[in-house]
């Protein structure tokens, strides 16, 4: 063999080598931002009912707070707010600008939900309506299950954030445009709590 085809060779089996390494690298990108978007979209599937529940319980205090109007738009318009925002993140969960704007929206509705529970304690025939018990149960068991979901798509945008910074992945991130995803993090300290709605 002459040695010009042994030096073929070995470039070929080192570029072959490299292309599979190359690729390697480039599917586990994708692979952990198809997790983190799925992540998302188990959020996505929570805040959906939440914000059907949101309407019931508006309507289920409107007869007894018909003069605290002011209240109940805020949270049918933070509501509103809040599921657009959810909808633009659920079409691109690695859009960080469309998250920051969800987490806005949602510490906004967070603050409007607590402002109507304060409103609801005044009133004893509404507290202990049975509507509003099985709201209250339903809203609280929502509001669990966002926080659950939303620690699996953190971890999941953690993994994927920590791939894509890592070397030498790095340089293949940059090459195909595997941009860092935003954490679906609680802004607001009022929020680091559920949305009371305990009405004992």
């Amino acid at each position: 063999m002459s040695p010009i085809l042994i030096a073929a060779i070995v470039l070929g089996v080192v570029g072959l080598i490299l292309v599979l390494i190359i690729a390697g690298m480039y599917n586990g990108l994708v692979t952990l931002r198809n997790r983190f978007k799925n992540a998302f979209a188990q959020i996505d599937v929570q805040l959906k009912r939440r914000y059907d529940l949101i309407p019931n319980l508006v309507e289920v205090a409107k007869g007894y707070l018909s003069h605290e109007r002011e209240t109940l738009e805020s949270v049918t318009q933070a509501r509103n707010t809040a599921a657009n925002c959810a909808a633009t993140v659920s079409a691109d969960p690695s859009n960080a600008a469309a998250m920051q704007e969800l987490m806005g929206a949602e510490a906004a509705l967070g603050g409007a939900l607590s402002k109507l529970m304060v409103s609801v304690e005044a009133y004893p025939d509404l507290k202990g309506s049975a509507n509003m018990m099985d709201l209250q149960d339903q809203l609280a068991s929502t509001e669990d299950k966002i926080a659950f979901s939303r620690q699996a798509f953190n971890d999941a945008v953690t993994a994927y954030n920590t791939k894509r910074e890592m070397f030498p992945t790095n340089i293949i991130a940059g090459i195909f445009n595997f941009a860092a995803a935003a954490l679906f993090e609680i802004t607001n300290p009022e929020e680091r709590e559920n949305v009371k709605v305990s009405f004992s």
